[in-house]
């Protein structure tokens, strides 16, 4: 699900730089991995501040979830490609949506512990800055919606990002124009 940054071995105090061979790198694990999306931290498990990279493709399916207990918020920040950030009412319908891209206008967010959420990337090769409290504790980290269909199910994870996108058509009319594209591609070919 993630592995750590790769740390200098022979100076534990060297910066740690986010350039584009790590973007890269992080992109093509999630390329290859079955969930369509890979995690690189930058921090140990038992760290009281999580920092990573999520690398997140078009067809991964995050099911919509919330850190309440213990409450947490959770930053993100696009710096490379877009994603759609979504909220939700606690039964599920889709309250608002924002667009995050690296290009602006609107670069990260900030979702406050308690809020139902979930990301669409919008772009192949999109790379997100998380960051939250921790620990990380597996099992407790966060709730997954009971409304939302479980990410093993991946027919209707994809159903779900599709009404998702349908939904909050009106704020992604660059990526309707890429999929519109891409479609007249294929009966081309």
């Amino acid at each position: 699900m993630s592995t750590p940054y790769a740390r200098n071995a022979n100076d534990p105090l060297a910066l740690v730089a986010y350039d584009d061979d790590l973007f890269d790198a992080t992109s093509e694990v999630a390329r290859d991995n079955p969930r369509s999306r890979w995690i690189t931290r930058s921090h140990g498990l038992n760290e009281p501040f999580q920092r990573m990279l999520n690398a997140i493709e078009p067809l991964s399916y995050t099911r919509p979830h919330r850190h309440l207990n213990p409450p947490k918020s959770e930053v993100f920040v696009a710096l490379r490609g877009s994603a759609l950030v979504v909220r939700f009412a606690d039964g599920g319908a889709p309250l608002e949506g924002v667009v995050i891209s690296d290009s602006g206008p609107v670069r990260g967010i900030e979702i406050p512990p308690g809020a139902w959420h979930c990301m669409v990337s919008l772009e192949e090769g999109a790379v997100l800055f998380e960051a939250k409290e921790g620990p990380y504790i597996e099992g407790a980290d966060k709730d997954f919606a009971p409304w939302a269909p479980p990410e093993s199910d991946r027919e209707a994870g994809l159903a779900f990002i599709a009404s998702l996108r349908a939904h909050f058509g009106s704020i992604l009319p660059a990526v309707a124009a890429i999929d519109e594209i891409a479609a007249e591609e294929d009966e081309i070919l």
